[in-house]
């Protein structure tokens, strides 16, 4: 049995059903068409995240003179690394979100949201569509990596479409195309990175990007030159992609269930709950995908040394063996344990910055407007392990 596949229009539009289906045969299953297990079950899919004997093990694309720089952003990434490398970066990394950047920026994140809204509220008046993809999920969560690294508001159209290009590389069925756009943009990002850090080595600020360049431990270590850009196209993709997508997901979901939107407007106290469910519900990140450096034995199967397998986040976010009603959208859910984050060393440095995010956008939303009322069909990406919307119309009153 083929029990998914990601590349089926039908599976992509919605890949609940086939998630389902393959968690009643059994929790683990072998994928041939992807050469790899997947883990389709909460306990299993937890499993693979925390077990130390299934690590992220990169291995550069090949050829690798044509992948020199996507390469180099993978290869020295945290996200990439097991310890001891892993955990002397994260330590490095975790010094400097810990001087207090991302309380520092809730207050500017809440006002920005709020400008944002307030600008697509006047353009729309209760009368015309707007795209709440392009008009505000898209450029809160860049604007607010771009303010706390410290990238010049000159420079900050150029990130997105860079993370964009480079992130479609983490796709199956991708053209050469795809690939060598990824690698053109991942070549620009590090330049771009490399010249922004020599200038704050030149002149501090009180960003982060100054932070990870003077940043030492207690044994006086520090960043190299490319774990620092490695760690800032990092920030950047993995701090937006999923808080862009939640957002396009989040709301389409509360569209199709105006009961939850209701019941949130009239109850803004249920927002920190909310945007839990919201990321439960549908999951920015569908897959992600680690290698055994040992037999190990995961679901009753045996991964085999070097094989891979990838815990399904978003099949493990529905399991019925941990969520009551888990295809149901509940805004009040409080027993809520979802893996979009991840779990284990490998959990997401950023979850506390992008709670912050998605209250403030969520909140904005329902705070400036009196009704968001869809205005045409959602219009989804046509991708499997990132999953995210491409244009959300809607209609909002003042």
């Amino acid at each position: 049995m083929t029990p998914l596949d990601p590349t089926d229009p039908a599976v992509v539009a919605d890949p609940y059903p086939a998630f389902a289906a393959a968690r009643a045969v059994a929790p683990v299953h072998w994928s041939e068409q992807l050469g790899l297990w997947l883990a389709f079950t909460h306990a299993e899919s937890n499993a693979v995240l925390r077990d130390r004997r299934l690590g992220r093990i990169w291995r550069d694309r090949e050829p690798a003179e044509r992948f020199g720089s996507f390469n180099l952003i993978h290869r020295n990434a945290i996200l990439e690394m097991e310890p001891p490398d892993h955990t002397r970066l994260r330590r490095l990394v975790s010094a400097a979100f810990a001087r207090g950047h991302v309380e520092r920026l809730r207050p500017w994140v809440q006002a920005y949201a709020r400008d944002l809204v307030d600008g697509l509220v006047e353009r729309s008046a209760g009368e015309q569509p707007v795209d709440v993809l392009s008009g505000m999920a898209e450029e809160l969560p860049v604007a607010v990596i771009a303010e706390l690294l410290g990238v010049p508001p000159a420079d900050r159209p150029l990130l997105r479409p860079w993370s964009n290009a480079i992130v479609k590389m983490y796709e199956y069925g991708r053209t050469t195309q795809v690939e060598d756009a990824a690698e053109r943009a991942a070549a620009e990002f590090v330049a771009y990175l490399r010249g922004l850090a020599a200038e704050r080595r030149r002149a501090p600020g009180e960003d982060l990007l100054t932070h990870l360049v003077t940043v030492r431990d207690a044994e006086g270590d520090r960043l190299t030159e490319d774990e620092l850009v490695t760690t800032c196209v990092l920030l950047l993709n993995a701090g937006h992609e999923a808080t862009v997508n939640v957002s396009g997901n989040g709301l389409l979901a509360l569209l199709e269930h105006p009961g939850q939107l209701a019941r949130l407007r009239a109850d803004p106290g249920l927002l920190p709950t909310a945007v839990e469910e919201l990321m439960r519900f549908d999951s920015p990140l569908q897959l992600f995908e680690r290698t055994a450096t040992e037999d190990v034995e995961v679901g009753g199967v045996t991964v085999r040394e070097g094989q891979e397998i990838a815990a399904l986040l978003g099949s493990a976010n529905r399991d019925p063996a941990v969520f009551t009603d888990p295809d149901t959208l509940d805004v009040g859910r409080t027993d809520n344990p979802h893996v979009s984050f991840g779990a284990g060393v490998h959990f997401c440095i950023g979850a506390p910055l992008a709670r912050v995010e998605l209250q403030a956008s969520f909140g904005a939303l329902l705070e400036r407007t009196s009704s968001i009322e869809p205005a045409a069909p959602a219009r989804r990406r046509p991708e499997f392990v990132i999953r995210g919307l491409a244009e959300l119309p809607v209609v909002l009153t003042r």
